[in-house]
């Protein structure tokens, strides 16, 4: 697929040499910070020293304080607590950094984790059931879900449960009746993106304070910055957006997580062959797929008890059942993939087609999410994958910049059986009957959100530059800007009239990989393309997009760009 290259505005060349003034830093990390929409020399600051003691007092959250005050007099009077998780990588790690600190502190407190398969989606009535047999309590803390649950929330109250809701994905109309609803989607205007892992330290964070106040010895001694890898991962993991709290949620966790002595990540790092250093990429695309394979699968409670575990010899076993797992997820997600997109191919029509809704019986539930990005990133299309459940077809979406998936589900409301989310990706339920009716629905909607541009993918380039410009010392410096994810991509240049010294290098196990040499006159320089392999090779002149990165092999540190995309040289 060939991308739009949309280079930087030349107005803000100005802004960005201001900014390197000010702030003492290179050209290039200036114009980068400048293109991230950081102008401000006390923002830019920020960004690039992100600190623990600029997070924000907890307690400025809706709803938080209603929250607080009702744990700890459940605390007081020694009431169990069942805090009701989700099955994702940021439920998981919401809910292990929720149980260590609130036992840690005082709490009787225990866990219910929905079965995917069984259960479904979030604080379903059934998992309600379900989750006050196992644990009787007269308070749940729901995680990473319980936004839209207004009869299950109802129902709870009935059964003399009072529910706390700690979530941030989109709040139904009316919000369900809990006790307290933690959501940054009910400020105004709505406050940051955090996901359940960032909120749960809010709430320890919240809880120590109060603790704290009142003298309690236990709270004293408790340090909370030893659950940052638990938040770093789940933020990462759950792609919002890595600007301002996250970012310092992230970037402290992450040099945890590289350090972290938990015994659990210690056996995942080591099952997933980290390296010594862990960064966003390790986080996003080798420990997370493989806490999320257990509750793809099956359910989450193996990858719920690594993050608990007391020491190697229960924590090791864990990590290999769950790299076992991911596996086979990634064994059964190709064989969907491949389904689905040559199902897309037969009829895809790209002037009519805004949106992309696929179902069928056989397709396994718990990969459907991981193929519709795969769908996305081939047609550039939103996309919602659904399989079998029983009599009904359950899926996930993914979107595009531009297009609020969790929106636009609210506008196809009556052909649904359940919904929710946020922009960027939701879960659906409907009779297989009605998707027919949805898709088109859903297209029509996306038709008048998106322009015609929208639908063509596009690269945002920080900047032209030179073979010359590449050396080692000034890709070093763009370390400033991770880490890099959601809402802080990748630094991304563009350098024209390149051509090849020698012909295209395959590389892996199946030639999916290639390797250029490449020169623009000025200096020599080296490619790769992931997953390369099977595109139609640059020849002559010609320009390139990609990511610089520095490659240490043996010690001896070069420049390698990571090629993005490349066009015929005009």
């Amino acid at each position: 697929m060939k991308y739009r290259w949309l280079l930087p505005d030349a107005a803000l060349r100005a802004p960005a040499a201001a900014l390197a003034a000010a702030l003492g830093v290179s050209p290039v990390v200036a114009q980068c910070l400048v293109n991230r929409g950081m102008s401000g020399p006390d923002e830019a600051a920020r960004f690039l020293r992100p600190r623990l003691k600029d997070l924000t007092d907890p307690m400025v959250l809706p709803n938080m304080a209603a929250a607080v005050q009702r744990l700890l007099l459940g605390r007081r009077r020694a009431e169990p607590l069942v805090i009701f998780g989700d099955y994702d990588a940021d439920g998981v790690t919401s809910c292990a950094l929720l149980l260590e600190t609130l036992r840690a502190l005082g709490w009787t407190v225990n866990y219910y984790l929905p079965h995917r398969m069984d259960e479904g989606y979030g604080l379903s009535r059934e998992a309600a059931e379900h989750c006050l047999r196992k644990h009787p309590a007269p308070l749940l803390l729901a995680v990473d879900c319980g936004s839209t649950a207004v009869d299950s929330i109802a129902w709870l109250g009935k059964q003399g449960t009072e529910v706390i809701v700690l979530d941030h994905h989109q709040v139904s109309a009316p919000p369900p009746a809990a006790l307290a609803l933690v959501n940054p989607r009910l400020s105004n205007p709505p406050g940051p993106e955090y996901c359940s892992a960032g909120l749960a330290f809010k709430l320890a964070h919240a809880l120590l304070k109060q603790l704290r106040e009142a003298g309690e010895p236990a709270a004293m001694k408790y340090d909370l910055r030893q659950h940052l890898d638990l938040a770093a991962l789940g933020t990462i993991a759950d792609l919002v957006p890595l600007k301002g709290e996250n970012r310092i949620l992230a970037s402290a966790g992450l040099e945890r997580l590289t350090q972290t002595q938990r015994p659990g990540l210690v056996a995942l790092k080591l099952a997933a062959k980290c390296p010594p250093a862990i960064g966003s990429y390790e986080a996003a695309f080798q420990l997370a797929p493989r806490l999320n394979a257990a509750g793809r699968l099956e359910d989450a409670e193996e990858a719920l008890r690594l993050l608990l575990a007391g020491d190697a010899a229960e924590a090791e076993p864990l990590a290999r059942n769950l790299d076992g797992h991911n596996r086979q997820r990634q064994q059964i997600e190709r064989d969907i993939a491949e389904e689905v997109i040559a199902a897309v191919q037969a009829r895809f029509n790209r002037e009519r087609d805004f949106v992309i809704v696929e179902g069928r019986d056989s397709w396994h539930i718990g990969v459907v999410g991981i193929v519709a990005s795969r769908v996305v990133k081939r047609f550039y299309r939103p996309a919602i994958i659904l399989g079998g459940d029983g009599g009904l077809w359950r899926g996930s979406g993914r979107s595009i910049e531009g297009f609020d998936l969790a929106a636009a589900l609210c506008g196809c409301d009556g052909l649904l059986t359940r919904h929710g989310g946020h922009s960027m990706a939701a879960g659906v339920t409907a009779q297989p009957a009605q998707v027919d009716s949805f898709r088109a629905r859903l297209n029509e909607l996306a038709r008048q959100a998106l322009k015609p541009e929208q639908l063509e993918p596009s690269i945002k380039l920080d900047g032209e530059v030179t073979g010359s410009d590449l050396t080692a010392d000034k890709v070093e410096q763009l370390a400033a800007l991770a880490p890099s994810g959601q809402g802080n991509p990748p630094v991304q240049w563009m350098i024209r009239g390149v051509t090849l010294r020698q012909p295209p290098q395959r590389m892996g196990r199946e030639s999916q990989h290639v390797r250029l040499h490449l020169t623009d006159g000025q200096a020599d320089m080296e490619a790769v393309w992931w997953n390369g392999g099977q595109a139609a090779m640059p020849d002559g002149r010609f320009d390139l997009a990609f990511t610089p990165d520095i490659n240490d092999y043996r010690g001896r540190r070069t420049v390698q760009l990571r090629l993005l995309d490349w066009r015929p040289c005009v």
